[in-house]
């Protein structure tokens, strides 16, 4: 697939994160909360990103930080309103994602009715791995993803278990929002999220495929 810019720094310049939530019906019911008739998305700013070597922060207003570990899938060329059955060649790769979410802050907006960009856009909330080219995942739904907090697994999942399917996802999003090439999809997180304090490390992978580690510090509220 030509791209104009380097696919394999999508985080560079890519502009949307959509973030697919309750795609796995086990963590729906770990947060309480009803398996969605359509798929429920939100976004994240392209300043979320951080890349191993660099630490995830804490939001100063947060107490209750949790990782939600996901497979991301890399657009290579603009999608918009594309059928199911073509949805794939709009695909360039895919990536190990973490959605961070400051739940205490997320419970309180749901609370209100407010929107969750508090709770979910900061900066560092989306870690992400090295870009991870088609042609070496024959079949995005066949892989086993995983997160560990200082050694201890906390997530495992396979993402065989997607409510909503790949495909399915790219063609309802880009009905409503236009996909751009460089843009990424995170497809939802299996159960097993849980809270990481400061100094704490996350290890998280796709088996067979890659691993990347990141450690948390809390961020200091500068005014």
């Amino acid at each position: 697939m030509a791209s104009s810019k380097p696919l394999f720094r999508f985080w560079e310049w890519g502009r949307n994160i959509v973030c697919v939530g309750r795609n796995y019906a086990e963590h729906a019911k770990e947060m309480g909360s009803a398996l969605p008739p359509e798929p429920l998305f939100f976004l994240k700013p392209s300043s979320a990103y951080v890349r191993e070597g660099s630490p995830i922060l804490r939001p100063y207003y947060c107490s209750n930080l949790h990782h939600e570990v996901e497979l991301g899938v890399v657009i290579g060329k603009r999608a918009q309103a594309v059928p199911q059955e073509a949805a794939m060649e709009h695909v360039a790769g895919y990536a190990l994602c973490l959605d961070m979410t400051a739940r205490d802050t997320q419970a309180e907006c749901k609370k209100k009715g407010l929107p969750w960009t508090l709770a979910k856009g900061f900066s560092s909330s989306c870690p992400v791995s090295d870009f991870v080219p088609k042609e070496k995942i024959p079949d995005p739904h066949k892989l086993k993803i995983w997160l560990k907090v200082n050694g201890q697994l906390r997530q495992e999942g396979e993402t065989s278990s997607m409510i909503f399917s790949i495909p399915y996802l790219i063609s309802y999003i880009s009905e409503i929002v236009t996909l751009e090439e460089g843009d990424l999809i995170l497809t939802g997180s299996p159960k097993g999220v849980g809270s990481v304090q400061a100094n704490d490390e996350i290890e998280a992978g796709i088996k067979d495929v890659l691993s990347m580690r990141f450690k948390v510090a809390q961020q200091t509220r500068r005014s």
